[in-house]
């Protein structure tokens, strides 16, 4: 059955018994397929390989007769070249979504990364990227999605404050504060990922690729000399003398928090004062040797004294075989106490590498000292190389000024001839 398929024809199609299809007399293929419940669809009959195949293109009148007739057209001319549009359509209901690459994600690349890192990865996947992309398909991601996502991440999300909530409200929110930062790791995270998405023939470019980075300030907080003695005494009073060693030593090596806390005994040579930290606990993930202090090495042989034997960490927590928690409530005692409000344990490092850049040190030794990988990491502390260097610069210039000498009368009388 054919007729030139319209809207005026298409209304007047009549339910019959059986469906049935009304082909259109200038569209090969292309007709109205009339159903016994009265609906009413376009379809393409077509054959491919040798085997005949019908696809839906759409219902009437949510699709137009002209509508539909264009993609009919389109259709065709795909088959024309060889292609099959159910096939087409199949691959994409069942391309993977971002959901699914998150999980692989998670399963296969994460646990390559230290702890800390692949928990906080983890974290924004989970509550910045999947509430956004759950359920959208790989391939259908743009760098568009890409930068709107990272803007909004930016600009940060309301968190629970922490002052006690009213009673009209169980959770007062405090305003977002920008997170420009947490923006770029984001970032990062995703270009990693579709660059795996692309081996794993997801898809084939990576929209995250040269995503915009927002512009980071490096936090540049040392504690001065006064500061590290209100410290050192509020650690040496405290009843808590395993959390107050812990944030010792830390001071003591430049050592990132997760390294003394997971230190065991093994790691340390206290003959030739050196400490081997293992690839497993290292943010690099490399074998990191350091040479350490002679106080370093006192407290440590003090830990040996204080921990039971056969336990192998220095500072062992409350849990069997595991070593001590983060220090959470510990330290905002010591801040209060020391009256140092503003400053982090991460910055005990940044003071450790200050005070060896005073000393006379170089990048290069702070950069192996710290376990840092790349330069540019070591580069912010260079401007702290501008006191010893003003030191010298002044040291050579006192030398070098000329010398002020008392005039006598006979030499004042004698210019004052030579001027007239």
């Amino acid at each position: 059955m054919k007729a030139k398929l319209s809207e005026r024809v298409v209304k007047a199609a009549e339910i019959g018994s059986r469906k049935y299809v009304l082909f259109d007399e200038d569209t090969p293929g292309f007709g109205l397929c009339v159903y016994t419940t009265g609906r009413k669809g376009f379809v393409l009959i077509y054959r491919i390989a040798g085997q005949q195949k019908r696809f839906t293109i759409g219902v009437w009148p949510t699709w137009s007769v002209t509508a539909a007739r264009d993609e009919a057209k389109r259709l065709i001319r795909e088959i024309d070249r060889g292609e099959d549009p159910l096939d087409t359509r199949k691959a994409a209901r069942e391309a993977p979504t971002v959901k699914e690459l998150a999980e692989r994600f998670i399963e296969e690349h994460l646990p390559k990364l230290a702890k800390t890192n692949a928990s906080d990865q983890k974290s924004m996947l989970e509550k910045l990227v999947l509430p956004e992309w759950k359920n959208r398909k790989v391939a259908d991601i743009t760098p568009t999605d890409v930068d709107r996502l990272l803007t909004k991440i930016a600009a940060g999300r309301a968190r629970p404050s922490k002052k006690k909530p009213t009673q009209k409200r169980r959770k007062k929110l405090a305003p977002p504060k920008p997170t420009p930062v947490r923006a770029n790791r984001a970032g990062e995270m995703l270009r990693k990922m579709f660059n795996l998405a692309m081996l794993w023939k997801m898809r084939t470019d990576n929209p995250a690729f040269g995503f915009r980075r927002r512009p980071e300030v490096a936090r540049d907080r040392f504690l001065s000399f006064e500061e590290i003695e209100r410290l050192a005494n509020a650690l040496a009073v405290d009843e808590d003398q395993r959390a107050a060693s812990i944030i010792r030593l830390c001071m003591l090596t430049g050592a990132r928090l997760g390294e003394v806390r997971t230190a065991t005994f093994d790691q340390f040579n206290l003959d030739l004062a050196i400490w081997t930290k293992q690839a497993a606990y290292t943010k690099q993930r490399r074998i990191h040797r350091v040479p350490i202090s002679h106080e370093a090495v006192a407290l440590i042989r003090l830990r040996r004294e204080i921990v039971p034997k056969g336990c192998p960490f220095l500072f062992p927590g409350d849990v069997p075989d595991q070593p001590v928690g983060d220090p959470k409530r510990f330290w905002p005692k010591m801040q209060k106490v020391a009256q140092i409000p503003d400053v982090r344990i991460h910055d005990l490092r940044h003071t450790f590498a200050s005070l060896l850049v005073s000393g006379g040190a170089s990048l290069e030794m702070i950069g192996r000292l710290l376990g840092h990988t790349q330069i540019g990491t070591t580069q912010r502390y260079a401007h702290l190389i501008d006191a010893p260097l003003r030191a010298g610069v002044n040291a050579v210039g006192e030398m070098l000024k000329p010398r002020l000498r008392v005039v006598g009368e006979n030499e004042t009388s004698g210019a004052r001839s030579n001027v007239a």
